[in-house]
């Protein structure tokens, strides 16, 4: 047991107020609509945890903690301000990331220095639950780390977004995972140091081993679980610190990141269990080659797609990672407008894991103003598609393939997709023909009678039409 320390009532009473902020944060990001109040809920919620821990502060003294917020403080705030919103998927993963190494250093301070943590007994031994606790934070937090930086890599662009398959790669990964449970049920009986630390060791092997495999189409889903992961972590070393709000806290971002990834999991129809397992990246070789590339297709021009949506009375739009890469959603909002002023209803179509972190098309389109009410998710506006005129999709590849339906050899079978071949004409904005999305797939769409490919960069393209529709 911990040794009892006295609590400070109105200290609980600031933890309780902040946990309640940060629920209500997580219901305001519910929707886009809520999203700013959401932050805002969050923003307060934070500082009232942090100036509360400042005032009731033991170990470190306040000049060295303050002067730490300060380093962190101005790295995070030029950080924000360069970053891109299309980066910002690489950013959560870094983020997430640090979350992960600082259970492990917290982990590491409580085991090398018990003493200061409250968490020895008489004779000088930690408490057997502190172990627990410390194990599993440390545990978490290392594969949190580590899985973290594989996938920072893969969507920075600096390693393969296609899986690396490791052979055995099943059996590794469970021998390596219950041998760091067996561990730390042992490290409760035995708190010799090669065991914490091999289980550190281990824990930072199997996060890469867990990501690795992970195609960058799986990415979205990668990003929300490690977000749970990150809260876990952090609710683990809220026991050891006897922190409450760092356990509020990690149990709300914990329970939310898995319920987001099962809810994403579900919508790609995808084994929620294989993720946890980090074998869904495992798919069957893409099927289809470059020999599809060589069928006949259709390439029209700007002026061409400002015509027929301008005639159009219903334009469904469906942006993806290709738009993000181009920065093209305040261009395309500038298009949905003057659309919209010549008579033409306007609706955009977003998919549950279009992008490469969850909402990711929906806060691009945000940040670009375009209203909430036109965008719509896929069970809500997929049967719309076959009494739309024009289906613009800008930069979006395997979440509107076919082959998700038809083809059992792709790796993207069976996850849901937008209808968008139902359309009366799908003008399909990409860089080129040679390319393929994160899946590797290639896309009957491209070739189909009623596809007109606008093959330019996104934002350049959208600027041409906006300019035709002008005149």
């Amino acid at each position: 047991m911990h040794e009892a320390a006295p609590i400070n009532p109105f200290v609980a009473l600031a933890y309780l107020i902040a946990g309640v902020c940060f629920i209500l944060a997580l219901r305001g990001l519910s929707s886009p609509a809520s999203s700013r109040r959401g932050n805002r809920f969050g923003m307060f919620g934070m500082a009232l945890a942090v100036v509360t821990t400042l005032v009731t502060h033991e170990i470190a003294s306040l000049p060295e903690i303050l002067g730490a917020i300060a380093v962190g403080g101005a790295i995070g705030f030029v950080t924000a301000r360069k970053i891109a919103m299309t980066d910002m998927p690489q950013l959560v993963a870094a983020f997430h990331s640090l979350v992960g190494l600082a259970a492990v250093l917290v982990a590491a301070a409580a085991y090398l220095n018990p003493e200061a943590f409250h968490i020895v007994d008489a004779a000088g031994e930690i408490f057997a639950v502190s172990r627990i606790e410390m194990g599993l934070g440390i545990a978490i937090g290392a594969i949190t780390f580590s899985g973290s930086v594989i996938a920072f890599l893969k969507l920075n662009g600096n390693m393969s977004g296609a899986p690396i398959m490791l052979p055995g790669r099943h059996v590794i990964n469970l021998g390596t995972l219950a041998a760091i449970l067996g561990l730390i049920a042992y490290f409760v009986t035995d708190q010799s140091p090669w065991v914490f630390w091999t289980v550190t060791a281990l824990s930072f092997l199997i996060g890469f081993l867990l990501i690795i495999p992970i195609g960058g189409a799986d990415m979205p889903v990668v990003v929300s679980m490690l977000n749970s992961y990150s809260g876990w972590a952090a609710a683990a070393m809220g026991f050891t610190l006897g922190n409450s709000a760092m356990i509020i806290t990690g149990a709300l971002v914990g329970s939310s990141g898995a319920i987001l990834s099962y809810i994403m999991c579900k919508a790609m129809n995808r084994s929620f269990i294989s993720v946890i397992a980090g074998g869904f990246g495992a798919a069957p070789e893409a099927s289809g080659g470059a020999a599809k590339v060589d069928r006949p297709w259709k390439r029209g021009s700007a002026e061409d797609a400002a015509f027929l949506m301008g005639q159009a009375e219903q334009v469904i739009i469906v942006p993806g990672y290709g738009m993000a890469v181009a920065q093209a959603q305040h261009a395309l909002r500038e298009m949905g407008d003057l659309l919209k002023a010549q008579g033409v209803r306007v609706k955009y179509a977003i998919h549950p894991v279009a992008g490469r972190m969850p909402g990711h098309m929906n806060v691009l389109l945000a940040e670009a103003n375009v209203p909430y009410d036109e965008v719509f998710e896929l069970e809500d506006i997929n049967s719309e598609f076959a009494q739309t005129d024009v289906a613009f999709v800008i930069g979006a590849n395997d979440v509107t393939n076919p082959a998700a339906k038809t083809d059992k050899t792709s790796p993207i079978y069976g996850m849901p997709v937008l209808d968008v071949e139902k359309a009366k004409t799908v003008l399909f904005v990409k860089r080129s023909m040679g390319g393929v999305g994160y899946a590797g797939v290639d896309n009957d769409v491209f070739y189909m009678d009623n596809t007109m490919m606008l093959l330019a960069d996104a934002k350049k393209m959208v600027e041409e039409i906006v300019k035709s529709l002008g005149h």
